[in-house]
């Protein structure tokens, strides 16, 4: 079976390999996983599934001078890096330990790893679970992150602290501290996350776009979430590696042949130089397949970053207000309707609400880019912020309506509005005969949910392990 696994890690993953962590607030707990098809994955077809691990990661990072034929190539992540210090309130010589100190000559993979070891962290959570008969339990889960500035912001990703019930950071010095959510991103798979702690040594950000294939890098993780602070060591093997991410989107992934197993997400990807280039997210795992991990890019991030600390969200995210599916072509043709996004959910308040959007019309276009699925309509959407708006054409009774909607803005109020309408909605059924998740996938704004039949062939399904 292949599998691509996210990088943080639960003791009971290997009993549970259809039920990935699960969230009480939400409908879907313990709900199928579809399939994908192939033709969503522009250039490989990888299976989502998490990696994470790890119980300790920390430290104390040597200060380097970065030479002056450097300082062109990262004014943009330097200058990124002090808007992230900035808004957590320190001091301007807190400011220069980050960002602004590494050499630009190459460091053998074991000064990288004096030097930074001490900037990683381990993070176990504990997260509620559910099993195939809809059993819930507790049970811990584990990743890696690294220290962005000294008085305790660290950065993961957001599969390593979703649906956490708590959150424990430990340092490389085996201290330990209870972290706080300050915000997340799952649609890049990232999050950031407090302790009270100061005199910390953050990592220094590198730019991406540098990296070239073939060019050495290596990680610090908490590989089974027992193997703290392990160091692995590998190059870049792929640039721009088109990957599809839980969540259904598909991102541009750095590939290389490090070791990455779980318990490594949310860890640091060091250049030669010593600088961060990455954050470690997954492997693609198979049997005779070895050596292909994946880390996102930094410079695809360090916006969102900034926002998370500024903000706890990242602003202007536009936002329906609804859950969509995509209906099966034997729904199609039974109950005469047409392709699109199918409509199960409108979030009272929201701006599909006011735009006059109902439970059971199917959006086929957005501005003239046509709607074929639920996919589809997120990608569509993706390109406008909140505030925009748009015209969306609706097949509603054998009849296409034009419809004017202004988006809302994705944040907590909007997201929980809409969650909230899901419970309230959960097991009922909509308009034609078919459920509310009825179709061949469901979605829900701003993280969508693909499900899987258990009964299926057991090399077809997706198996998410956290």
């Amino acid at each position: 079976m292949d599998l691509l696994y996210y990088s943080n890690y639960n003791s009971g993953d290997y009993d549970r390999p259809q039920t990935g962590s699960a969230d009480t607030s939400s409908p879907h707990n313990g709900t199928p996983r579809r399939r994908l098809g192939w033709a969503r994955i522009l250039a490989i077809f990888l299976v989502c599934a998490v990696i994470g691990g790890g119980t300790g990661f920390g430290g104390a990072m040597m200060a380097l001078d970065r030479a002056d034929d450097a300082s062109q190539a990262s004014s943009s992540t330097v200058s990124t890096v002090s808007a992230l210090v900035q808004n957590s309130g320190q001091t301007a010589e807190e400011e220069t330990a980050v960002g602004t100190s590494a050499v630009r000559t190459a460091m053998s993979p074991g000064a990288i790893y004096q030097a930074f070891v001490n900037s990683t962290v381990g993070i176990t959570t504990e997260v509620t679970v559910t099993n195939v008969f809809g059993q819930t339990s507790s049970a811990p889960a584990a990743g890696s992150g690294f220290i962005l500035t000294s008085d305790g912001y660290i950065l993961t990703n957001y599969h390593v602290i979703e649906n956490a019930n708590s959150i424990t950071v430990t340092l490389y010095n085996e201290e330990s501290y209870t972290g706080t959510l300050v915000g997340g991103d799952e649609d890049n798979d990232v999050a950031v996350v407090k302790i009270d702690a100061k005199g910390l040594t953050p990592v220094v950000l590198g730019t991406s776009s540098d990296l070239r294939v073939g060019e050495s890098v290596c990680a610090i993780g908490n590989p089974l979430g027992e193997l703290t602070f392990t160091l692995t060591t590998g190059i870049v093997s792929a640039l721009e590696r088109p990957i599809a991410t839980e969540s259904n989107r598909v991102q541009n992934m750095i590939q290389t042949d490090c070791a990455v197993n779980a318990g490594n997400s949310g860890g640091p990807l060091f250049n030669p130089n010593g600088e961060v280039v990455g954050i470690v997210s997954a492997k693609y795992a198979s049997s005779g397949v070895e050596g292909l991990g994946f880390a996102i890019p930094i410079d695809d991030v360090t916006e969102i970053i900034s926002e998370l600390m500024a903000h706890g969200y990242v602003t202007g995210r536009p936002y329906l207000g609804i859950q969509t599916s995509t209906l099966s072509e034997s729904d199609i043709q039974r109950f005469h309707l047409t392709t699109g996004a199918y409509v199960d959910v409108v979030a009272p308040g929201s701006c599909a609400e006011r735009a006059g959007l109902q439970v059971g019309d199917i959006i086929t276009a957005i501005d003239g880019t046509a709607i074929e699925n639920s996919t589809d309509l997120v990608t569509a959407k993706d390109n406008y912020k909140a505030g925009d708006t748009v015209s969306l054409a609706v097949y509603r009774d054998g009849q296409t309506l034009t419809v004017s909607l202004t988006f809302d803005e994705k944040n907590a109020q909007t997201e929980a509005a809409l969650e909230q309408a899901i419970r309230d909605s959960q097991g009922s059924a909509a308009p034609g005969g078919y459920g509310v998740y009825g179709g061949n996938d469901s979605s829900r704004e701003g993280g969508e949910y693909y499900y899987y039949d258990p009964f299926e062939e057991f090399e077809d399904f997706f198996s998410f392990l956290y």
